[in-house]
């Protein structure tokens, strides 16, 4: 397994003074992804669970349906190389691959560009499922950030969990924003973790593609302590998604859906 940091000699000022310090930097290695046998892209990523930001990724673009449509899956570890073997592949991925139209997703009545592989792929909650005290939130944000370990050493990517209302299931860490989620999503699909009643909380801002992310995982509810942008949360509140951002010491914002957040 290659490095996931390394330490580098650095030279420090701080008020006025120099000094030779050492410091810890992330690591960052392309991975190419060939299905079957084809080439598919090749994605910049921090070197851990692999095999869960593939599956995470194939399922997210609607490329593959489900975890059990892969028949074979290995690594060549030193060139970077993925290769999936899948007999069931979504025919139509290719020519939806980078065709948006202006709408907003599933038929939404505000106006926005929209990939349609997202559109096809993206969960609307309908029922409201899972309901959060303001105390979980700065709960189940501080869990995460305690197990946000590489982030602590070099300030260098950007963090994701997967929780319940009782606390954390799983956190997974990138350089690459999108990949700490398709990284949860991967997990859960090989693992065929139930994806109902759950949370996900998210170190960076909330924009549209993240939101997507979210839905596609199909989780009723994204906490940040970061901002949302304006489409992330027009999609949030046709999609029915909970958002809630600037999750941080004793404040925060709910954006959409606060039925889902109790003040007692």
């Amino acid at each position: 397994m290659k490095p996931i940091e390394v330490k580098r000699q650095t030279l420090r000022f701080h008020n006025g003074n120099a000094e030779a310090t050492e410091d810890h930097v992330v690591t960052e290695y392309p991975v190419t992804v060939k299905l079957n046998e084809q080439e598919l892209v090749t994605m910049v990523c921090t070197p851990e669970y692999i095999d869960d930001l593939v599956i995470g990724f194939l399922a997210s673009e609607g490329i593959i349906k489900r975890y059990e449509d892969i028949q074979d899956f290995w690594v060549q570890e030193q060139e970077g190389i993925v290769h999936i073997k899948c007999e069931k592949v979504n025919p139509f991925y290719e020519k939806f691959q980078n065709k948006r139209y202006v709408t907003s997703c599933c038929g939404m009545s505000r106006q926005g560009f929209v990939f349609v592989n997202d559109a096809l792929t993206v969960k609307k909650m309908k029922d409201f499922r899972i309901k959060l005290s303001v105390e979980d939130t700065f709960r189940l944000m501080g869990e995460m950030q305690k197990a946000a370990t590489v982030f602590q050493h070099t300030g260098g990517v950007h963090n994701a969990a997967l929780c319940d209302v009782n606390g954390m299931i799983l956190s997974r860490m990138d350089i690459g924003r999108h990949n700490a989620l398709d990284k949860i999503y991967g997990f859960c699909l090989r693992n065929q973790i139930p994806i109902q009643e759950k949370i996900i909380v998210f170190s960076g801002r909330i924009s549209s593609e993240i939101l997507l992310k979210v839905a596609k995982i199909g989780c009723e509810i994204v906490l940040s302590k970061s901002a949302p942008t304006e489409l992330a949360l027009e999609l949030a509140e046709e999609l029915g998604i909970t958002t809630i951002g600037f999750v941080r010491g004793d404040s925060l914002n709910v954006y959409t859906y606060p039925e889902r957040i109790s003040i007692s």
